[in-house]
């Protein structure tokens, strides 16, 4: 597979976008807040269905906001969330985050949250994300770490979840322990201004148990990431099926804990 190319390991079926219509910039961009204000351009990278996209608009109005992903269908997902906030400043295109279609400092911020794994050159997209940014302006990215997700009470069938998807995402061009590799990307893009944080996701009450479970029981037998891992002969179907109850088991556990870490980066320069 060329350098620059992966398969969005993915998809965008529904257990997928109930995922990410969860985010917001404070669940999931918090460590971009304090750079925001109001009248900055953004370019948001990856929109996905636009719920991040969305509040970035809302906290740098009268600024504006360009959204791109990779396909038309998703972007139409996330023009609606900004119709149904009644948001103006807001536009949205099509991009590779590897040949950005915009000239040098084009924007005051360029974000991207849970986008470097899955693109074939992590670095060049920094780069091309460096390009766009202005002097004095800020790159953020921001990536889960799969190998260090965390479970309570041990379950095998997860332990399999997690060696599986990151066969699949490896075999598809990209990395699914991007999180603790955004500071090693980010300096041989060619940044030397560079605040690496980290921050997680807790899914531990009755309700977060029964969200985050179901999409990934449901993820992991009907969507792309599914017919992937059966067609790369990554997994079997009986294997993905067997998988998927256990992710069901452990949403059922009064004591089920999950933590999902996620590095993050603030460059500049």
């Amino acid at each position: 597979m060329p350098k620059e190319t992966a398969v969005y390991t993915h998809g965008h079926h529904e257990s997928v976008l109930r995922s990410h219509r969860w985010r917001t910039a404070a669940n999931s961009a918090g460590y971009l807040i304090g750079e925001l204000r109001p009248g900055m351009a953004v370019l948001d990278v990856g929109c996905g269905p636009g719920t991040i996209t969305a509040d970035l608009a809302a906290l740098v109005a009268p600024g504006r906001v360009t959204a791109v992903d990779t396909g038309t269908g998703i972007l139409e997902q996330a023009a609606a969330v900004a119709a149904e906030r009644s948001l103006s400043n807001v536009e949205f295109a099509v991009a590779d985050v590897h040949a950005l279609d915009f000239p040098d400092d084009s924007f005051d911020v360029v974000h991207a949250h849970q986008v470097l794994q899955h693109v074939g050159d992590p670095v060049q997209a920094l780069r091309e994300m460096r390009r766009v940014c202005r002097p004095g302006g800020v790159v953020a990215a921001r990536d889960s770490d799969y190998a260090a997700m965390a479970w309570y009470p041990e379950m095998p069938g997860l332990s399999e979840w997690q060696e599986v998807y990151r066969r699949v995402a490896r075999a598809n061009g990209g990395e699914p322990d991007a999180g603790r590799m955004l500071l090693s990307w980010a300096r041989q893009a060619g940044f030397t201004d560079i605040t690496p944080t980290a921050a997680a996701w807790c899914f531990a009450t009755p309700e977060t148990r029964a969200w985050w479970s179901g999409l990934w029981a449901d993820r992991t037998t009907d969507s792309v990431y599914a017919e992937l891992a059966v067609r790369g002969g990554q997994a079997s179907t009986g294997q993905l099926t067997a998988i998927a109850a256990a992710w069901r088991g452990w949403g059922e556990e009064a004591d089920g804990w999950f933590m999902v870490p996620h590095g993050e980066v603030l460059c500049r320069g």
